[in-house]
């Protein structure tokens, strides 16, 4: 019987060896996963680089496609569901992720800006499950919170939400964790525009991680220029790999969309992906597979906190830079622009908060308590 043939992309990590002996995988680059290299494929397990249209799949035999990313405006899912071509995504596999990276800008700003954050308020636009987690982080910090996700409101009562006006009006802070949504209802292409700046009545700070195409920007130039937007940290742009070099020099964090590439969360994306195509095709493996081991970070997973004569934000930061210190990121991408791709695929080993413990003296309990809400493993005294 011939064998299912899948075409991987090749930056999927923790994958090679795992479908071998089941299927015939060939590992392309996301450039080379054409119409040609598809035609006879019986499987696709891709990432955001690889569109999956009728430019890619007419013709082939596909009858399965997995991404490894919690978004999927990549696929056309109208065509695939019209062709009967299964497709899944991994919703939330990187939300922890994101958070980690939220929460190394916040506190980034915080030092760079001379602000406290628990004076501020932050306005979340899109609480799926990274927008959760984000809320998470910004109560952790003692923030307050102003959460809008229409659809979620729609289906659930207004209770908890505020519209996109009133988050704008009263939020300091305003990070976008939506999927991209060309038209519709939500329609969330080009939500931050001239019209969205042009509603703030003061300076405002703009994180963006979740699609560059969600903020316009010639808009976000301007409202830059013209200090309606006092600060901005910025993972995603329009025209990714080609990203606009006058606005790289503007923003104050720029990284080239690795926000949600935690070792954990790129496992927790493969898992999916192995998972829904072994349940497809029936291949026989472990339906909990998860990959065997994950690399160790450089930092230690030991870290030492005495809070004594620190403030709740200097103990938070203390304990978020020991895992991850965003500015790392920035300066890379500054250095080096032309190698936007090459930094996401040879991104360097990052682990999430419960990979570390977290060994404390001196400390409120209010604020241990808090370290262990975010995921930190505490060592009891």
């Amino acid at each position: 019987m011939k064998k299912t043939k899948i075409v991987a992309d090749n930056k999927i990590p923790f994958l090679k060896g795992v479908l071998e002996p089941f299927a015939e995988v060939e590992y392309l680059a996301p450039g080379e996963i054409t119409k040609t290299a598809v035609k006879n494929a019986d499987a696709l397990l891709v990432r955001t680089r690889t569109k999956c249209d009728a430019n890619l799949l007419d013709g082939s035999n596909v009858k399965f496609i997995a991404t490894a990313t919690i978004g999927f405006d990549h696929i056309d899912a109208k065509y695939c569901d019209a062709r009967n071509i299964k497709w899944i995504s991994a919703p939330g596999c990187n939300s922890s992720s994101v958070m980690q990276y939220i929460a190394s800008a916040l506190l980034t700003l915080a030092e760079t800006k001379n602000l406290l954050l628990s004076d501020l308020a932050i306005g979340i636009v899109g609480v799926g499950n990274v927008g959760s987690k984000v809320a998470k982080v910004a109560k952790a910090f003692g923030m307050k919170v102003l959460l809008n996700d229409p659809p979620r409101a729609r289906a659930e009562g207004n209770q908890g939400f505020v519209d996109l006006d009133e988050l704008i009006s009263r939020s300091d802070i305003i990070t976008f964790h939506v999927p991209l949504n060309k038209d519709g209802r939500d329609k969330t292409f080009h939500l931050a525009d001239e019209s969205f700046f042009g509603k703030f009545n003061r300076e405002k700070i703009i994180i963006n991680t979740s699609r560059g195409e969600v903020v316009e920007t010639t808009a976000l130039k301007n409202a830059i220029n013209n200090k309606v937007v006092k600060a901005c940290v910025l993972d995603v742009w329009e025209n990714e790999p080609d990203i606009d070099r006058e606005l790289l020099s503007r923003v104050d964090i720029a990284t080239p969309h690795i926000a949600g590439y935690s070792a954990d969360g790129k496992a927790n994306g493969t898992a999916v992906c192995v998972r829904a195509i072994n349940s497809f095709f029936n291949f026989g493996i472990d339906p909990k597979w998860y990959p065997l081991e994950l690399p160790q970070a450089e930092s230690s997973k030991l870290m030492m906190i005495d809070c004594a004569d620190k403030s709740e934000q200097q103990i938070f930061s203390e304990a978020v830079f020991h895992t991850y210190k965003i500015l790392d990121d920035d300066g890379r991408l500054r250095s080096s622009v032309e190698t936007f791709e090459k930094q996401r695929g040879s991104y360097p080993v990052r682990r999430e908060f419960p990979f570390y413990s977290i060994e404390w003296k001196n400390c409120r309990m209010e604020i241990v308590n808090r370290l262990a809400e975010l995921g930190f493993n505490i060592l009891s005294k």
